[in-house]
């Protein structure tokens, strides 16, 4: 199989689990694969060398300033961002082979994702189909440097949204789930410091019930059973946390 003109970037951080089945999908259609790793101790790189020479490591500090540094690796005019929890399906190869060989005609590809927690693939709550933006022109996409999470993305030029799916892991379990959560919220209540947020009790309770409201009920996540319940519970606990860490810091010195 002739390989396209593509930089896979992929970030890790003990992956050893799941990050043979990341590569594998990429492998032998794609011209190089850049591999950025946050510290692995598990063994993550050991099964990276075998697909890759790529390989560099960088402790992260903010997203947005890690995930451009692990972009200006790549040689490739056209880049697509993956993380180790992230598997490209056949028929998304197939879709991007098939783009490459006409030539890509704008700056930026979303890419649907489907989501999965355990086994089980959420459909519902806004987890499907998800497009987020993956593939991009290499001089034409960065974040902003600033963010610890969650970056804005700037794309110069337009984008397409393609068909076919990722697959994303992206809870092992409701243990893992909560313990993302309590990650994130670290850094987005970082944010909201480092931007001076405006963010009183009231406003962020009203956000929470919203959150809820829109994931459940409008975007129909109670389709999915409990796990559509939990996930909406998930996301307006997310600005509960988020709100408990950025009083606590405020309110530390005082």
């Amino acid at each position: 199989m002739d390989k396209i003109n593509l930089t896979v970037v992929v970030l890790t951080k003990n992956s050893s689990k799941i990050i043979e089945d990341c590569l594998k999908s990429v492998h032998g259609w794609v011209s190089e694969i850049v591999v950025v790793d946050d510290m692995s101790s598990d063994g993550t790189l050991d099964i990276v060398r075998k697909y890759t020479d790529k390989v560099h490591t960088r402790k992260w500090d903010r997203e947005g300033a890690h995930r451009n540094f692990a972009y200006s690796l790549a040689k490739c005019d056209y880049i697509l961002s993956l993380d180790s929890d992230e598997r490209v399906t056949p028929e998304l190869r197939d879709e991007i082979i098939n783009l490459f060989k006409e030539g890509p005609k704008f700056a930026g590809y979303n890419i649907p994702h489907r989501n999965f927690i355990g086994d089980y693939w959420i459909k519902y709550g806004g987890w499907y189909p998800n497009a987020k933006l993956k593939m991009y022109a290499r001089k034409e996409f960065h974040y902003e440097e600033e963010a610890e999470y969650h970056p804005r993305a700037f794309l110069n030029g337009q984008s397409y949204t393609l068909k076919s799916d990722i697959i994303h892991y992206a809870y092992r379990d409701f243990q893992n789930l909560f313990s993302k959560l309590n990650h994130q919220t670290d850094f987005e209540a970082k944010k909201w410091l480092r931007d001076q947020r405006k963010m009183s009790f009231g406003r962020c309770m009203f956000k929470a019930v919203t959150r809820f409201i829109k994931f459940y009920f409008v975007k129909k996540g109670r389709k999915d059973g409990y796990i559509g319940f939990m996930m909406a519970l998930a996301s307006s606990a997310y600005q509960l946390m988020t709100y408990a860490k950025y009083w606590e810091a405020k309110n530390k010195n005082k």
